[in-house]
């Protein structure tokens, strides 16, 4: 039996309810579960243009203050179409011709009138609009080059992670680059790679990429067990109106970090007093009361170092496989997936074993902190991944890193993803 007209209309009015409740109450920001389906790493293939545009600009002795190796590899696309990328420990000085003085065929680092290479805390290197490298960013002077951002006083280091750029202030037409520090000090024992101390934000100025300032967004000092101590900006991903900002711990005595989350205001980066931190129930003010989102254990955790992305609904996360079986750890990239940043993360899922350069001893080269660079997706939705590559063997590492410069370069590959 057909209904009456007011019936149908009474009907649709209350449908229009029910729909216009369901979108309200939809979760937002960060929490959508629309179009969310699992990811995994399906192919991946060299990148051969940056790799090699990375290789050609180490290479060049034009200037020797610039750029010829480095680790840490994040990137940011600037408003006028350049990239910046950011780098950790780095080298300058002369790349000199093979053979290397232990006659192999590799080009090798000494300092400008010969002697070991000095090492720098971080650099920055920028690109033009089609990718190639035309200048590195130091601290210091011309002719004692130190790192862009300056050591702490009272000693340690500054390394740089994620980066992003945002208004100067809220609703203000001009942009700033904010870059996410982690400020590290001396140690020994585990800690050879310094202690964790805190987490930073530096602003930049655009177009000039002038340091401002360095202010203090997470202090952990007073951690006292300092593989508890969470550093930030791994990661970060602007969805919505949040940033949301991925951490993790540093446990020396267990092969995997746990991962952490914090979320901040879009544009807010540099304003402390909206950080907010993930406690597993809420956010909350205190980051001592953060709870991991992906804790470690068995099969499960991070390395030291990871990537998030957004794919349509779908977070995606790039790990180490840190608490993979003996090696895979420095041989091996996974991945996670979740719907939202506080997870569930399901995984790990896929497993990428990247090339590594050619070296003497290749069972000592280790790959590790593979960033994800969205801004730079290919056609065809090819992801553009990096990863470090070092020396890890018996001894010290210099002289192996200065004798072939391919061991102390990022490398370059396109990520495919499947469903």
């Amino acid at each position: 039996m057909s209904r009456s007209p007011l019936a149908r209309t009474a009907t649709a009015a209350v449908l229009a309810l029910i729909a216009a409740f369901l979108m309200w109450a939809l979760p937002r920001s960060g929490d959508r579960t629309a179009a969310c389906t699992g990811r995994r790493i399906a192919g991946w293939s060299l990148d051969s243009g940056y790799n090699a545009a990375f290789a050609r600009y180490g290479d060049d002795n034009t200037r020797l203050d610039d750029w010829t190796g480095g680790d840490g590899t994040h990137s940011v696309r600037l408003p006028d179409g350049r990239t910046l990328w950011l780098f950790s420990d780095t080298f300058l000085d002369r790349v000199q011709p093979p053979p290397n003085p232990q006659g192999r065929p590799y080009r090798w680092r000494t300092a400008d009138q010969g002697g070991t290479p000095f090492l720098r805390h971080n650099s920055l290197v920028v690109t033009d609009r089609s990718g190639r490298p035309q200048r590195t960013l130091t601290g210091g002077t011309p002719a004692a080059p130190g790192p862009y951002f300056p050591d702490p006083q009272g000693g340690g280091w500054r390394w740089p992670v994620r980066a992003g750029v945002e208004p100067r202030t809220p609703g203000s037409r001009e942009r700033v680059v904010r870059v996410l520090l982690w400020n590290r000090t001396p140690g020994t024992g585990p800690w050879v790679f310094g202690v964790p101390r805190s987490t930073e934000i530096a602003t930049l100025s655009l177009p000039g990429l002038r340091l401002e300032g360095i202010s203090e967004a997470v202090d952990q000092s007073a951690v006292a067990d300092p593989g508890r101590r969470v550093l930030y900006g791994t990661a970060a991903v602007t969805d919505g109106a949040w940033t949301y900002v991925f951490g993790g711990d540093d446990p020396p005595s267990a092969p995997a970090s746990s991962a952490y989350l914090a979320r901040v205001p879009a544009g807010r980066l540099a304003d402390r007093d909206r950080w907010r931190f993930w406690d597993g129930a809420r956010w909350q003010r205190r980051a001592d009361r953060a709870a991991p989102v992906l804790r470690a254990g068995g099969r499960r955790g991070v390395g030291s170092a990871y990537s998030v992305v957004r794919d349509g609904g779908t977070w995606v996360l790039f790990t180490m496989d840190a608490a993979g079986r003996g090696t895979a750890g420095l041989r091996t990239i996974t991945s996670y997936w979740s719907c939202s940043p506080r997870g569930p993360w399901h995984g790990p899922h896929g497993r990428l074993t990247p090339p590594r350069p050619a070296a003497d001893q290749p069972q000592y080269v280790v790959a590790y902190n593979p960033q994800a660079h969205p801004e730079l997706t290919a056609p065809g939705g090819r992801l553009l991944l990096s990863y470090d590559v070092n020396w890890l063997g018996p001894g010290p590492a210099d002289p192996q890193v200065n004798g072939n410069v391919q061991l102390y370069r990022p490398r370059f590959l396109r990520v495919r993803l499947t469903r």
